[in-house]
């Protein structure tokens, strides 16, 4: 098997499977803020959760394909491993960079929903009160 192919397949198992890893962390604790923010609407935190995960997983996944090919033939073992180095580290930072961003945008809209929460008043009212004429 030509070392360029052995390349790719490595590349391939190893950024899928950080793929998920990640997309996997992000789902079990991005749903606890989603829970928060939908103020305790589980469903609703459940289907939100899956979708920024379908979402996530499309983004990198495609990444890792369209990040595949190399103009560059692989002669060596060392090919290999710089090979790998180079494309595995690109995938990584794409990963942290994505993962950022979720972690980021899950805390504006946790933050948003409980100043929401303080600008409801303490107690509903209780009467209403005619404005007075000016004199």
């Amino acid at each position: 098997m030509d070392r360029t192919v052995v390349a790719y397949v490595i590349y391939l198992l190893v950024s899928i499977g950080l793929t998920i890893w990640v997309a996997r962390t992000l789902s079990r604790n991005g749903r606890i803020f989603l829970a928060d923010v939908l103020h305790g609407n589980e469903k609703l935190a459940d289907a939100v959760n899956h979708l920024l995960v379908v979402g996530f997983y499309l983004v990198n996944l495609g990444f890792v394909a369209l990040y595949l090919s190399d103009d560059e033939t692989i002669t060596d073992t060392r090919g290999i491993f710089e090979a790998l180095s180079a494309k595995l580290g690109v995938v990584l930072l794409v990963l942290g960079v994505m993962h950022l961003a979720n972690v980021y945008v899950l805390n504006r809209i946790r933050r948003r929903g409980a100043m929401e929460r303080e600008q409801v008043p303490p107690m509903p009212p209780q009467g209403w009160v005619a404005p007075q004429a000016q004199a």
